[in-house]
């Protein structure tokens, strides 16, 4: 068992992690990610500069957190462990459009596409754990039945497509807002999964019970007896 000191010491940790995280938040909304500092940001937070490389190693590194943290409101990440419908999961996805740091992830995906390496590992880490979420989630109601190589193949396929679209759809949604209604759009995407879903399922193999040589086995040991 930790010692009070050390429990003290663990929570103050959080607390400025989390005064960091919120004054990037309301800066790099404000001003956008080239114009905020890390001075901006300790100034805004209370927190020394020198404690923000600590906490997330580089300016990079920051952005990645509030918007991870920003995804993680609307969609914990623990959401896909259990099987809600499919339209309950694009009902969240819709929350996520409204919130203001939506547009940072594609600031961010712009930086990664143009060649910035270490947004780009960063982006990678979070686009990985975000699909793997959907693994999960798709895993959950894989038939019992199913050759399991087969359907994890197809769960990864399904989750990079999904969140492919979910990140297609987001964009438009912030370039053209008024072209389209968001959820009616979302809840279009969801049934088009869903029946695509049943689909693949009822195509996958059924593993074999019994290996290609037995019925060969059992001849030849007929033929002995």
């Amino acid at each position: 068992m930790g010692s009070p000191g050390r429990r003290r010491i663990d929570e103050i940790g959080e607390e400025s992690r989390r005064r960091i995280l919120d004054a990037a938040e309301e800066l790099f909304a404000e001003r956008g990610f080239d114009r905020t500092s890390f001075v901006d940001i300790a100034e805004r937070s209370g927190i020394s500069r020198g404690s923000i490389p600590w906490h997330f190693k580089n300016k990079e590194g920051l952005v990645m957190a509030v918007v991870e943290r920003a995804v993680n409101r609307e969609i914990p990440p623990d959401r896909y462990q259990t099987v809600p419908p499919i339209a309950e999961l694009f009902d969240d996805a819709a929350a996520l459009a409204q919130d203001a740091n939506l547009p940072l992830l594609f600031m961010i995906l712009a930086k990664a596409i143009g060649g910035a390496e270490a947004v780009r590992g960063q982006y990678q880490e979070f686009l990985t754990r975000r699909r793997g979420g959907l693994e999960d989630w798709l895993r959950a109601q894989r038939p019992k039945d199913a050759d399991p190589e087969t359907a994890a193949k197809q769960e990864r396929v399904f989750a990079v497509a999904l969140n492919g679209a979910l990140l297609g759809i987001h964009l438009q949604s912030l370039v053209d807002p008024d072209s389209f209604d968001l959820r009616e759009v979302l809840r279009s995407l969801a049934t088009v999964l869903d029946d695509n879903l049943n689909g693949v399922w009822r195509t996958l193999p059924v593993p074999a019970t019994t290996r290609p040589t037995d019925t060969r086995t059992r001849g030849r040991n007929q033929s002995r007896d």
